[in-house]
């Protein structure tokens, strides 16, 4: 089987030989090429490049038709005719120049005759700075040079070592980018002053060079190895000793050690004199992590160092913290008279932490009490609670970690803002074109000399956020003013800036509002409402969102404008305050639709313009508007009544105008026709005891009975008093006339009826009247003077003569007048008396449209 496999390999080299001596024979077949003085030459030389036809090979038997053409790298530099071709190339660079040969025809393409490589190259430098290291006690020699410049030809380095005992030890090297060799040689300590000496020689084919002889000693070449197994121990007695160990080979006499903690780029160094694997630290701060490293030697002063050993990372143990924490506060006024206290204070640093900080411990403590009233433990920077307003309050902050806590932070609440003569003056903010930096100004107040310290407190202003941005604050010397801010500060950011200056247990405060850099909102403000109340309109609205604002908003603008109008759209210009999400408009005219929409302003512009809302105010109109038009009328009209003869006018006028159940004059009964005829000459008493008693139902009309009846002659009815006038009831169907009514009366027969008037008396039955009620007669009157059909039936009697016929005047003709339907309820008539004389006048009975008066 194995000779199988050998029999194979041999049969396999065979083959590739063979294709080789082919491919190098169909190459050059058709000629060669010839290169003069040598395929190798130095930088600068020039080289002559021969090109020759077999005899055989060429286009045809003329050999003026053979076209030879010179590649230089694929481009043509030589073209001649015939069977050979020479040409002389000078000035080629250093390293590998390809050259081939080609024959071209006339009716064919390009053949390769042949082809040849040119090295150009330099003579080897001689080699410098050679070393030769043994790492550790058991390792081998290593030697190590300087090539100088690359030479490029195949160079061979050849290494030359001796050593005491006439020792010599040789090895060669043939790739030129070589420079170090390992002689694979143990150098042990018998002499640690034993000489040993190294050289290198470099040599290609242009020529060669050898360096200088390098001399060691022992301790030049050995180098031990790094420590290692590196251990930290923390001694119990004192936290802040610290003892490190570590391993050495057994021929190293000195150490070094470097350590630096991890927030630190540079290291500190310390020499180790003994070599006994140990050193003792005590300036090492607890709770940091530290980085240490350590080499060795085998000498005091001669030889060279280790390299340094692997890391070793630890960190130190905890320990109490120190320093106070920096605590500051501010207050909101709440419900009643109690505030709301937020406290926030910064994080200790690393070194004054001394530990990781498990929570931190809060008091708020009442002085006049001189009780806790509350204690609260947290894990965050900040801690809030509500508190009465009236009072002297103190709070004391510490942190706490695995060992103990801090030494506590003691603030007394008071208002920052109260003493208006500690306020700063004239504060102001620049960004001086930087992003993030801030340059806050101010004037010291007008008791600048009992400051003790100035607080610079800023905030992103996020209004209505649930979760409001940190809080940032910077204490500042009395005397160090302007102060620049970068914490926490960014481009198109609006903050408000607050500078509280400190002065026992006063404060005083102004504020400021600044922005790094502006541009115009990228949106408008949202309205959510158009409500209205009280003939005005109030808008609400949304705030900008804050990634959208882009800066300070400085203002906000309210436009409006009629529904399908082409007119510019009014406004309302609103300064900024952060609380504010509503503002009225008064200018809006009712019964018209609107569209309104809302925009906001930063320095840098107006941002485009929010959602429109349409509105109908349905409101009564602006009585602002006819307040002036109707005062001015009001006085027009009181110059013009103040005229006596205007005034009577106008009285005309609207005694015409009124109803004419109210307005119909009441006739005098001295001018009728009959007191004419039948003067009275005694004056009578006429008492009324009623008018009327029971009232009538609106449903039911009043009945209306109609007696005739002749009265005597004005003697008959002469009576010392009036008789009682009353109405006791009033039928429905029917009337009844008691015995005392017809007592004054006589019935005229038909002969009779010359010697009196016919007189028709209305009476009125009610519902409750009851035959037998007897009436008192009613006032006689004439004819001329009873109702007409508008009140009363009318007399139907076209003309009664009467019984004397001297009258003095001719007799009137009876006309019909047109009184109106009484409208006095019977419940407002009441008994009265009165004494009539012969006759009766208007001026004694009065009678209006709800009452009658005497």
């Amino acid at each position: 089987m194995a000779y199988t496999a050998r029999g194979c390999s041999l049969v396999f080299l065979f083959i590739i030989l063979w294709l080789l001596v082919k491919a190098e024979i169909d190459v050059c077949k058709r000629g060669n090429v010839t290169v003069k003085p040598s395929h190798v030459i130095s930088s600068g030389s020039a080289v002559s490049i021969l090109c020759s036809l077999m005899p055989t090979q060429g286009c045809s038997r003329s050999s003026s038709s053979n076209r030879l053409i010179l590649y230089k790298h694929n481009r043509t530099i030589h073209i001649q005719h015939g069977l050979s071709l020479n040409f002389q190339v000078p000035g080629l660079p250093l390293g590998t120049t390809l050259f081939v040969c080609k024959l071209a025809c006339s009716s064919s393409s390009e053949v390769r005759i042949c082809g040849a490589e040119i090295y150009v190259g330099v003579v080897p430098e001689q080699p410098q700075n050679i070393s030769c290291i043994q790492k550790g006690e058991h390792g081998t020699v290593t030697c190590t040079w300087d090539r100088g410049r690359d030479n490029h030809l195949p160079t061979v380095y050849t290494l030359e070592f001796h050593g005491p005992k006439n020792l010599t030890w040789q090895k060669e090297c043939k790739d030129r980018s070589c420079g170090h060799l390992d002689l694979g040689l143990n150098l042990t300590p018998e002499s640690l002053e034993s000489n040993y000496t190294a050289k290198v020689t470099a040599s290609n084919s242009l020529g060669s060079s050898s360096s200088f002889p390098s001399t060691f000693t022992f301790l030049d070449i050995v180098r031990p190895l790094p420590p290692w197994d590196i251990e930290m121990q923390f001694l119990n007695a004192s936290m802040r000793r610290y003892s490190l160990h570590w391993k050495n080979e057994g021929l190293v006499l000195v150490n070094r050690l470097k350590y630096r903690s991890n927030n630190n780029t540079s290291w500190h160094m310390v020499n180790v004199p003994h070599a006994n694997g140990s050193y003792s630290l005590d300036d090492l701060k607890p709770y940091t992590e530290y980085e240490f490293q350590i080499s060795s030697k085998l000498h005091l002063y001669k030889g060279s160092w280790s390299d340094w050993s692997e890391s070793l990372r630890i960190e130190t143990p905890e320990e109490e913290p120190v320093g106070m924490l920096d605590v500051w506060y501010t207050q909101q006024h709440v419900h009643g008279n109690g505030q709301q206290i937020s406290l926030f204070w910064k994080n200790l640093s690393i070194s004054e932490a001394r530990g990781k900080i498990l929570h931190y411990q809060v008091t708020l403590q009442e002085v006049a009490a001189g009780k806790d009233v509350q204690q609260n433990t947290t894990r965050l920077t900040y801690w809030t609670w509500c508190i009465p307003r009236p009072g002297n309050w103190t709070v004391t902050v510490s942190a706490v970690n695995s060992k103990g806590s801090s030494q506590p932070t003691r603030i007394n609440v008071t208002d920052l803002c109260q003493a208006e003569f500690l306020a700063p003056g004239r504060v102001s903010a620049h960004s001086e074109g930087v992003d993030n930096l801030v340059v806050v100004t101010w004037e010291p107040p007008r008791r600048a000399a009992s400051v003790r310290e100035y607080v610079v407190e800023w905030q992103e202003l996020h209004p209505g956020v649930s979760t409001q941005p940190p809080l940032n604050w910077l204490r500042i010397p009395s005397y160090n003013v302007p102060v620049s801010i970068s914490e926490n500060i960014k481009p198109y950011t609006c903050y408000k800036i607050r500078v509280h200056a400190l002065s026992g247990d006063q404060a005083g405060c102004s504020s400021i509002q600044v922005d790094t850099k502006h541009k115009a909102p990228l949106s408008g403000p949202y309205i959510n409402a158009v409500i209205e109340e009280k003939g005005q309109v109030s808008v609400s609205w949304s705030k900008i969102p804050i990634h959208e604002q882009m800066g300070c908003i400085l203002h906000y603008r309210i436009y409006w404008k009629e529904m399908d109008s082409e007119s510019q759209p009014g406004l309302c210009e609103i300064p900024y305050r952060a609380s504010l999400n509503s503002h009225p408009i008064n200018s809006l005219k009712p019964r018209v639709a609107y569209v309104l929409w809302m925009t906001a302003l930063t320095a840098a512009g107006e941002s485009p313009k929010g959602n429109e809302r349409e509105f109908y105010l349905q409101g009564k109109a602006n009585w602002n508007a006819f307040v002036a038009p109707s005062i001015c009328i009001a006085v027009i009209m009181v110059g013009i009544f103040s005229s006596r003869s205007f005034r009577k006018k106008v009285f005309v006028l609207l005694s015409a105008l009124r109803p004419q159940w109210c307005s119909r004059e009441i006739p005098d009964p001295a001018n009728s026709t009959w007191a004419k005829k039948y003067p009275i000459e005694e004056k009578m008493q006429l008492p009324l005891e009623r008018l009327l008693t029971a009232g009538h139902t609106p449903e039911e009309p009043e009945t209306l009975v109609i007696n005739e009846v002749i009265h005597r002659v004005a003697t008959d009815f002469r009576h010392p008093h009036c008789s009682n006038w009353t109405e006791r009831g009033q039928g429905i169907q029917g009337h009844h006339t008691s015995e005392e009514d017809k007592a004054p009366l006589r019935v005229l027969t038909a002969e009779m009826k010359q010697l009196g008037d016919l007189y028709k008396v209305l009476r009125g039955k009610g519902p409750d009247s009851k035959p037998g009620n007897s009436v008192s007669p009613l006032m006689v009157l004439p004819v001329e003077y009873l109702p007409t059909h508008e009140g009363y039936l009318p007399s139907n009697i076209d003309y009664l003569p009467s019984h004397e016929t001297t009258a003095p005047e001719p007799p009137e003709e009876l006309h019909t007048q047109h009184i109106a339907l009484s409208v006095f309820p019977s419940s407002s008539l009441q008994p009265i008396n009165f004494s009539c004389s012969e006759r009766l006048t208007l001026d004694q009975l009065k009678m209006g449209c709800g009452s009658l008066m005497l």
